[in-house]
């Protein structure tokens, strides 16, 4: 149940509301319902335009073929920027500058390569007039276009596609909580006011969290999430071999507020899948694929 007032949740027993002080009446603080909990209204969240669309400051973008072969479409004014990870450029006008470098200097560089991305930032720039470029992730699935209202953001290094040039794009030290997440050492911290890009591998299932909410999602699920959230690292089940019995690792548990974005497909998983189909270095294995290259 919310506030009459001020429309904030309200605890259940609760004589005066907590965001406003509100007195309640004795009618208006009916027990809240264990399966309806009451929403969880963040003061930011993750602003995703439910068409797909939208525009900033000095562009336009439209996100097209959801979500399995999903494409980014940025329109440019004349003169301005948007940033990428090296590689995920799939097209662009004419008059569109392209200028690659490391971002961050040497050091940068090398956080980034550790972290799992391209040592290299590539800057698309409008010469001349308006222009378009268009962006698109290595595998198949989904894009999310987030616009980001002065929040942090924290995104797995692979999801991450590209941004608007005044983004604060870093390379965090995840500590050894990450390392045995299988995620690598880092992750990638988004802040500012901008368009940022996600992409995933399969389709974005968004989750929101109310304070206190806790969850738990496969690392290898994880694309971004909030940095109000609070999250921890442990095995999927209790003890070693009830988790690997259980066919997960490693799982991350998340502490709202905040919200997270999902992947539906893993694609460590689908690699493991595949493995059996393809031979091993030494060439044996009776289940792999004989292909004959000669002529």
């Amino acid at each position: 149940m919310n506030c009459p007032k001020c429309g904030a949740p309200l605890l259940q027993g609760a004589v005066f509301c907590g965001a406003c002080g509100y007195k309640l009446e004795a009618a208006a603080v009916a027990p809240v319902s264990t399966n309806q909990p009451a929403p969880y209204s963040p003061a930011h969240g993750i602003h995703i335009d439910e068409d797909s669309r939208g525009q900033g400051g000095g562009y336009k973008y439209e996100v097209l073929h959801q979500p399995a072969f999903s494409l980014a479409v940025i329109q440019l004014q004349a003169e301005q920027s948007i940033q990428a990870e090296a590689g995920a450029m799939v097209s662009m006008s004419a008059n569109i500058e392209l200028q690659s470098q490391m971002k961050g200097g040497l050091f940068g560089a090398i956080k980034r390569a550790a972290g799992g991305e391209s040592a290299f930032v590539s800057t698309f720039t409008s010469r001349g007039g308006p222009g378009e470029v268009t962006f698109a992730p290595g595998a198949p699935g989904d894009i999310a276009a987030i616009e980001l209202n002065d929040q942090s953001f924290f995104v797995q290094s692979s999801s991450y596609l590209a941004g608007d040039a005044s983004l604060t794009v870093d390379t965090k030290w995840g500590g050894a909580k990450s390392f045995f997440g299988g995620e690598g050492l880092f992750v990638l911290m988004v802040q500012g006011r901008g368009l940022l890009l996600v992409s995933s591998f399969g389709a974005i299932h968004r989750k929101t969290l109310r304070p206190g909410e806790r969850y738990v999602v496969d690392t290898g699920h994880l694309v971004a999430w909030e940095g109000t959230t609070q999250y921890t690292l442990r095995k999927a089940a209790a003890g070693f071999f009830r988790s690997m019995m259980s066919g997960e690792g490693i799982v991350a548990e998340f502490s709202g507020p905040g919200e997270l974005l999902i992947q539906t497909r893993n694609l460590a998983a689908l690699a493991g899948l595949l493995k059996p189909f393809f031979p091993s270095q030494s060439g044996g294995g009776s289940g792999g694929l004989n292909i004959n290259l000669g002529g």
